[in-house]
């Protein structure tokens, strides 16, 4: 079965040409001009993946991502005309796995869509991890901790599940890119602090005193040893 897309884009000259592009790559593809009306769709279509423009009329793509993510944990692909670094950042912070900068190319878009579902379905037979009290179950992009089950997004949960393979081990950014995206590309690394941020918020049971990521300052980051 066809994966569905939803792009929400209130410029709808991209929409049409990234809805082509979409479907001739055999996706089915939904779209919204304006945000509150992409959430509406998101609900009834329940799309397998979300193309979100940040900058939008009334409700703008970082108040649609903050709402999708009270409920779901649904990859999103974030677009933005803006170049500054903040902007795409504050997008990753909210739960957004990749941001592509206008413009762009449509096949360019095509690609991140593909690799973002094959993040979502899972790239190992391993389905089920344990490592000291932590529990991380694939299939539902969960991780169980000594405070309950804490909703992952595809890309937090790939990055979580890189660290905790290989306990002790100090990646550095650009290998943590690598592991979750295929590729690294410098201008992502600091992506790499947005999300592990994230999984601190979800995981760590003290903010600001991490007990299971932590920082190597000057390189990276590193999953603590047993």
């Amino acid at each position: 079965m066809a994966k569905k897309i939803l792009i929400i884009d209130d410029e709808q000259k991209i929409v049409e040409i990234c809805g082509d592009y979409l479907k001739a790559a055999f996706f089915d593809v939904i779209s919204a001009n304006e945000g509150r009306t992409g959430i509406t769709l998101f609900h009834r279509e329940h799309p397998d993946l979300i193309v979100l423009d940040l900058m939008m009329p009334g409700m703008d793509g970082l108040d649609v991502c903050r709402e999708i993510r009270r409920e779901s944990n649904v990859p999103i692909i974030m677009l933005t005309a803006r170049v500054e670094e903040t902007d795409k950042l504050i997008g990753l912070e909210l739960g957004a796995d990749d941001y592509i900068t206008k413009p762009f190319s449509p096949r360019e878009l095509v690609g991140r869509v593909r690799a973002v579902l094959r993040r979502a379905n899972g790239g190992t037979p391993v389905e089920v991890m344990r490592i000291g009290d932590l529990t991380l179950d694939r299939n539902r992009y969960v991780v169980v901790t000594p405070e309950g089950e804490k909703m992952l997004t595809p890309t937090e949960f790939e990055l979580l599940a890189t660290l905790v393979n290989q306990p002790g081990r100090i990646f550095t950014r650009s290998q943590l890119l690598i592991a979750v995206r295929g590729v690294a590309f410098e201008s992502y690394e600091r992506a790499i602090d947005s999300h592990i941020r994230n999984l601190r918020k979800k995981i760590e049971p003290a903010e600001g005193d991490p007990k299971y990521i932590i920082t190597v300052h000057g390189v990276g980051y590193k999953f603590i040893e047993e």
